[in-house]
């Protein structure tokens, strides 16, 4: 097992008496910027008095937190009755095949006394959802403290994340990352930073980074960051921040947003809360930058984007602020050059840009027939 592999799943574990299973998620990016996606069960196996803790990860290009928990899940049920019953197991695992988005795999396994049980695995039919669960975000924040992280998010600053909890750490990171859907974090992303790795804190580029609470004070300069405190009962959310956080996104745009956050009902499942919160944020683009596909035009034997008249037809006014820092960024110009190259290479997000457009189309033809019928 690589060094740094290891250092991660057992960064900070010094008492192992208090040690309780956990699951927390990591990525590994490579040297050409490919990333996978690592993910770790932290368990003491079961009995009395000193023992030693134990550490099961699996590396993968695939990111769903859901699933690889559900896998731990069998993994520890296992460990508990004996070592030996792990084996077997990942061994069916292995010879399944990886289902696909929206498609379940089912793969049995024998269990001393209980029998044979079928175990079913399944994906989330938007791959962009496969590794978030948004619970533990908002149950760590309020809707406006989402948005205050969001809006800091969407203008690459460097965040960082308090908590005791592993977790809630890996949980909370990747849950803001997907926030961005369709544009991606380009930026150093690192959900469980160890304790070898905390000067990675100072380092002058834009970050996403989870910190334990324990390392706190190793952050000694806190200019032009963004500190939140993930723990239940804080004082306050945010250790520091720029200030600005509530101004950057447009007014009509963040009432809307606030809005459609407050249908989230309190007993929904995974999949009607991740589709709830995800179409929220997504409408922010749809309606600030939505347009942009309109803008890429075709110039000899290639496509490309026209940012001058892109910014010209802006829908409202008040977003042009916010649109003009937002194209600064790399995860917007990575989403353009991704446009030329093919188009349409994000179909969900130019599926709800259609949907709004057909219904803008409807309400203004509607308000025209209602004038007609007044005069």
């Amino acid at each position: 097992l690589p060094n740094y592999i290891a250092t991660v799943c057992w960064c900070n574990a010094d008492d192992w008496l208090t040690l309780c299973s956990e699951t927390f998620s990591f990525v590994l990016t490579e040297v050409d910027g490919s990333r996978r996606n690592g993910y770790c069960r932290r368990l003491l196996p079961a009995g009395r008095g000193a023992r030693v803790p134990e550490a099961y990860c699996i590396i993968s290009r695939v990111a769903c937190f859901g699933l690889f928990s559900k896998i731990f899940d069998e993994v520890e049920k296992r460990r508990q009755i004996s070592k030996a019953m792990i084996y077997p197991f990942m061994q069916s695992l292995r010879e399944a095949p990886l289902p696909s988005p929206g498609n379940t795999v089912s793969i049995s396994s024998f269990i001393p006394d209980v029998g044979t049980e079928i175990i079913s695995l399944t994906r989330p039919a938007e791959s962009w959802l496969e590794h978030v669960d948004f619970r533990t975000l908002f149950r760590c924040l309020n809707d406006d403290e989402v948005l205050m992280v969001f809006a800091a998010t969407v203008m690459e600053r460097q965040i960082i994340f308090i908590s005791e909890e592993l977790s809630t750490l890996s949980q909370v990171l990747h849950a803001v990352a997907a926030l961005l859907y369709p544009f991606v974090w380009q930026h150093t992303f690192i959900s469980i930073v160890p304790t070898v790795l905390i000067d990675v804190c100072a380092a002058p580029t834009p970050y996403l980074l989870g910190v334990q609470k324990n390392l706190l004070e190793q952050l000694t300069d806190h200019s032009d960051l963004m500190i939140v405190d993930l723990s239940p009962g804080a004082e306050t959310k945010f250790i520091t921040r720029m200030g600005d956080e509530e101004s950057l996104l447009p007014a009509k745009l963040k009432e809307e947003l606030l809005s459609r956050l407050s249908a989230r009902k309190h007993h929904a499942s995974t999949e009607e809360l991740n589709r709830l919160v995800s179409e929220a944020f997504l409408s922010v683009f749809v309606r600030s930058v939505g347009h942009f596909s309109q803008h890429v035009r075709r110039s000899a034997s290639s496509r490309r984007f026209h940012k001058k008249s892109f910014l010209k037809a802006v829908e409202h006014r008040s977003h042009l602020n916010f649109v003009k820092l937002f194209i600064q960024t790399q995860m917007f110009d990575l989403f353009i050059q991704e446009e030329e190259a093919q188009p349409n290479p994000n179909a969900f997000f130019h599926r709800k840009v259609s949907e709004y457009h057909e219904r803008k189309k409807k309400e203004k033809t509607k308000a025209g027939w209602v004038r007609g019928v007044v005069v």
